[in-house]
């Protein structure tokens, strides 16, 4: 039969009920020593009733909180680097270009800081080249993890301690794949997706899990036999790592997928790809009742949200396409009401067009005031 845990005042009188049962005229009323005690006792059974009740919650994963989620993650899950549970947060690794006097030593582990107050250093030791072909090219790490570590090709960091020589302004070439700790919703998924699918010796979710146990890959799906019986295809998202591109890997990304699908994969299979999703823009028209900037931007941001939610990209199957997922215009329409319920939507349903298609927020066109 069902459980209901009783509440305080419930428990108060039970105990009380007790109480004048056991001691037969015993009267528990006013502030009598025997009802204040009743009440104390029935305030700490109501505790332990309340901590089973937590405790209830945190014994399978769909409810855990924090502490405990990680608890049954690391039972459940071995991430791509061999850590346990939860991913970690990786820092930003690249190249910045040094410039200066020619024969000049810059040493390895040497400080650069950003005007955000982010630090890193060099991976090398390098002598700066004759000026013709400077800048001169060193690798550098950031010294803490987490995506705000990344910077934009161009920005310019500066010396911690200045080498002679050496001009004080240092550029960023290239500095990327610094990622945050794993958020619960995101462990919560795979600790289920690892329990509801387990390990079946290289099925489709198997590489789809296989992906995401990699930092920077937060949506994965595979394709079965889309080349053929023997081939199989995974296609991937970065939704953080890449948040300047959409969220769609760059071609390193997609080789550092394939070298650890590469180890995990079963030797039988004949071949295997691992692709980037096409972008397939969603546009539409809206007219709000209460229209602006504030109500736009809110609209955008439920329409995305939904999109990276359910949307998937088609794919083929022994070279036929099968259109994944279509964006229903109800799908729109229920994203644009949990921001307002004002709103006219003019828009067609929209099936993924061609092989590897992925829905992303397209234009969304007002009417002219």
């Amino acid at each position: 039969m069902p459980w209901t845990t009783p509440t305080l005042y419930q428990v108060r009188a039970m105990v009380r009920d007790d109480l004048t049962t056991s001691l037969q005229g015993a009267a528990v009323i006013g502030n009598t020593v025997l009802r204040v005690m009743g009440d104390a006792m029935a305030g700490v059974a109501q505790l332990n009733l309340r901590y089973l009740d937590w405790l209830a919650r945190q014994l399978m994963p769909d409810l855990a909180e924090t502490i405990w989620l990680d608890r049954h993650a690391t039972m459940w899950l071995v991430n791509a680097d061999g850590s346990l549970g939860r991913k970690n947060a990786t820092p930003s690794n690249g190249t910045v270009g040094f410039t200066g006097v020619p024969g000049v030593l810059i040493p390895e582990g040497s400080i650069l800081y950003a005007a955000t107050g982010q630090t890193y250093e060099t991976l090398e030791f390098a002598t700066l080249p004759a000026t013709g072909a400077q800048p001169l090219e060193v690798a550098i790490q950031s010294i803490n993890p987490g995506a705000n570590q990344n910077q934009p090709v161009g920005t310019v960091l500066a010396q911690a301690t200045p080498v002679s020589g050496v001009d004080g302004a240092v550029t960023v070439i290239d500095l990327r794949g610094g990622t945050d700790v794993e958020t619960d919703d995101a462990l919560r998924a795979r600790v289920l997706a690892r329990i509801r699918q387990p390990p079946m010796g290289g099925c489709a979710y198997d590489y789809e899990q296989w992906a995401m146990a990699i930092p920077s890959v937060t949506r994965a799906w595979c394709a079965p036999r889309e080349l053929g019986m023997g081939v199989v295809t995974l296609r991937f998202m970065t939704d953080f790592l890449r948040a300047d591109t959409g969220g769609f890997p760059l071609i390193d990304d997609i080789n550092a997928v394939y070298a650890y699908l590469d180890r995990k994969r079963p030797v039988a299979v004949r071949d295997f790809q691992v692709q980037a999703p096409v972008p397939e823009p969603i546009d539409f028209n809206l007219a709000l009742v209460t229209d602006s900037l504030t109500a736009r931007n809110q609209v955008a941001t439920a329409v995305s949200a939904m999109l990276l939610e359910r949307a998937m990209p088609a794919h083929q199957v022994n070279g036929l396409l099968v259109p994944g997922t279509t964006i229903y215009a109800s799908w729109v329409a229920e994203a644009i009401n949990r921001v307002t319920n004002e709103f006219e939507l003019d828009m067609v349903d929209h099936p993924m067009p061609h092989n590897g298609a992925l829905a992303v927020l397209g234009t969304i066109t007002y009417p002219t005031p």
